[in-house]
């Protein structure tokens, strides 16, 4: 049984490398847009929230497939053709990040009332509060939030073998495929794997939780 793991292995590697770099990426672009995103919902103009809120709405209120299935089959209906690693990074990018910006959004308005009006009292443009006052205060409680989506977008990132990516679960399924006998070792195989790159997003969500509480106690 061994044998069989180890035959099977090299070929879930290559797509575990594809894998680890639509993660990276997304990951990326999706805390971008989150920042971006979550500053325009708490814009002082009705015209900048409003459109941040639908954009957010939209890729919050939508199947994660359906936009990857938009960006890569119905663009090039526009113009734009995309490869499959950009509409599986572009599309995990947005749905994901619209998720995040509401862990952004929540945690500025999370900081103390007061804290603005010390801002006030110093003189302090709305710029300078926001950068040098409210963020710093609120970027402490973004970071469970933040390592959390990282691990829900990990597992998203299966859903880019369906726009053709040879990711890891593409390749576990062209192995299915290949080898109808040995799908009990493939599976687990892509368990394990999984599992593997979960786990320092997950010891690094817990790190993030322990030191936001920290920092929260000591304030």
């Amino acid at each position: 049984m061994i044998d069989t793991y180890m035959m099977f292995l090299p070929e879930l590697l290559r797509g575990a490398g594809v894998t680890i770099q639509v993660l990276l990426l997304s990951a990326v672009f999706a805390f971008l847009f989150a920042f971006v995103a979550g500053l325009g919902r708490v814009s002082r103009f009705w015209i900048v929230r409003f459109l941040m809120g639908a954009l957010v709405e939209l890729f919050r209120g939508t199947s994660l497939l359906v936009q990857m299935f938009f960006f890569f089959f119905a663009l090039p209906a526009f113009g734009m053709e995309l490869t499959p690693f950009a509409a599986g990074v572009l599309a995990l990018s947005l749905n994901y990040g619209a998720y995040a910006s509401e862990v952004v959004r929540g945690a500025i308005l999370s900081v103390p009332g007061g804290q603005t009006e010390a801002g006030i009292a110093l003189n302090m443009t709305r710029w300078q509060r926001m950068r040098l006052v409210i963020l710093p205060q609120a970027f402490r409680l973004m970071l469970p939030g933040f390592g959390n989506n990282a691990i829900e977008l990990l597992k998203g990132t299966s859903l880019v073998s369906l726009v053709t990516l040879a990711d890891l679960t593409f390749q576990g399924r062209i192995l299915k495929d290949n080898y109808t006998g040995d799908q009990v070792e493939i599976f687990t195989l892509l368990l394990l794997l999984y599992f593997v790159l979960a786990l320092p997003l997950i010891f690094g969500a817990r790190w993030l939780e322990k030191r936001a509480a920290k920092g929260v106690a000591a304030r």
